[in-house]
């Protein structure tokens, strides 16, 4: 592994198509960013669009449709789904004490190997329950137990590396060339994603042994996937938490002396920066007002419209299929003018999908034509409010004690979530509100509401970006 100090300094051209040259690239930095060999950051890169792909393939395994048709299988009631669907939001509130743990260790990869480590060979344990079940160990209700319990706790460990990991990638991936990378690295994954649902799906199904036996074949499978994903952070560069929170400059006599700068409490710091406050306030409020309506539109399409459940399956894959072919545009038009911009423009149109559902009813022209359509554009605009809004929380956060920052924001948008999903399913439930579709409509008005905030969030380097667009 790549262990190197962050005052290096070196020129970067990735073989990317149409990526500006080193020069431009790193001159555009600030002198407070670390630089890193070119070859360095070109492993580290593909290593880590690696260590997405087969991360993503062990998310499949353990969530999902996977996960929840296991469920099924075992007769578990509503309020296990519920649970579900609200522990990954809900233990993001253990993400600013790993971020403080983070930082104060000397190695990202080796906290990252630990806390996800543990995280993913905790599901062996769901592997033994499994057999154990097929052998009459234990019932069907334990093991229903037994996997909650997982969850929990796997999400939990997973919590604690999150900001440390999101930190780790943040300075290795240069700044003007973030909206590509993010953009080739999402696209990677949605295409994984798109290929071994369908594959891993078919593989329970029809596995000679059953349903369950068959999701822990797969299951197991997608641990080996897992550890294999850590071991490609290996051939990442290294950063040490103790120098990335040590800012270093140019001395004045030397080109090659640094002077360190003393570092404050990094609690004051947080709270004296108002441009992260304000893009929380602006995430915070998304996250209520896309999970006000967000986890019901398959239900909708199930129960209200009684679309069949094969016919939601490719309307899910369409989707898919569009965020996997607009992101990489979106990363590449992010680079040109910004985040902001794109936010905006995109979270306006955003908002306002779910008023399109009014129109949507269950006879032949919208299951082949309508509703095909929605779920494409769903998809390609979608795909621009997620990579914008990691970019733009990447861009505001100073490096120092970065990890502390994307905590809090993970933290509070958690909360936010799940509390979203709360209030969705009260509403949904209540005929006062109309049901889901005064759902939607609500949804809609406070996405727009939401969008307020981020008016006021300065990017950093977007006049340089805007510029540039310009003259090209």
């Amino acid at each position: 592994m790549d262990s190197v100090q962050v005052e290096t300094v070196a020129s970067l051209n990735l073989e990317i198509p149409h990526i500006d040259s080193l020069t431009t690239v790193i001159s555009s930095e600030s002198k407070c960013s670390p630089h890193f060999p070119k070859n360095a950051i070109r492993t580290s890169l593909q290593a880590s669009t690696l260590d997405a792909i087969f991360a993503t393939i062990f998310s499949i395994t353990t969530g999902g449709i996977l996960l929840s048709n296991f469920l099924v299988e075992l007769d578990a009631s509503p309020v296990v789904f519920g649970m579900l669907s609200s522990i990954p939001m809900l233990v993001n509130l253990i993400q600013p004490l790993g971020a403080y743990i983070s930082e104060r260790t000397t190695s990202r990869f080796q906290y990252s190997a630990l806390v996800y480590g543990i995280s993913r060979l905790l599901w062996l344990i769901l592997v033994i329950g499994i057999v154990g079940a097929g052998w009459g160990v234990i019932n069907s209700q334990q093991l229903v137990i037994l996997t909650l319990l997982i969850v929990f706790f796997s999400h939990l460990s997973g919590g604690l590396g999150s900001a440390s990991w999101m930190s780790w990638l943040a300075i290795i991936v240069p700044r003007r060339l973030r909206g590509r990378y993010f953009g080739i690295r999402n696209s990677a994954t949605s295409l994984t994603n798109l290929l071994c649902v369908p594959l891993a799906g078919l593989a329970v199904s029809h596995w000679y042994g059953g349903i369950l036996q068959g999701y822990g074949v797969v299951l197991f499978v997608g641990i080996l996937f897992g550890l294999i994903s850590l071991g490609c952070q290996y051939f990442k560069i290294d950063v040490n938490p103790q120098l990335q929170n040590t800012y270093i400059v140019d001395s004045p006599n030397s080109k090659n002396d640094t002077v360190s700068i003393p570092e404050k409490q990094w609690h004051e710091n947080i709270w004296k920066n108002s441009n992260f406050w304000i893009f929380i306030l602006y995430f915070s409020l998304w996250m209520l007002a896309f999970n006000l309506c967000a986890p019901f539109v398959n239900l909708y399409l199930l129960e209200n419209l009684n679309v069949d459940v094969g016919w939601v399956t490719v309307y899910s894959s369409l989707q898919a299929g569009a965020n996997l072919l607009m992101v990489v545009l979106w990363g590449k038009l992010a680079d040109k003018v910004g985040n902001r911009p794109i936010l905006i423009f995109a979270g306006m149109i955003v908002a306002v999908t779910p008023l399109l559902w009014f129109g949507i009813g269950n006879n032949s022209l919208d299951i082949w034509l309508w509703l095909p359509l929605l779920h494409i554009f769903i998809g390609g605009t979608g795909a621009a409010v997620d990579l914008c809004n990691n970019n733009m929380q990447i861009g505001i956060t100073p490096v120092r004690n970065q990890s502390i920052y994307f905590a809090i924001a993970a933290a509070i948008a958690g909360v936010t979530g799940a509390l979203g999903t709360t209030i969705g399913g009260f509403i949904a439930q209540s005929p006062h509100f109309g049901g889901l579709l005064g759902l939607f409509a609500l949804s809609s008005i406070c996405r727009l509401a939401a969008l307020i905030p981020l008016i006021f969030v300065k990017e950093q380097g977007r006049s340089d970006r805007w510029k540039k667009a310009k003259e090209t």
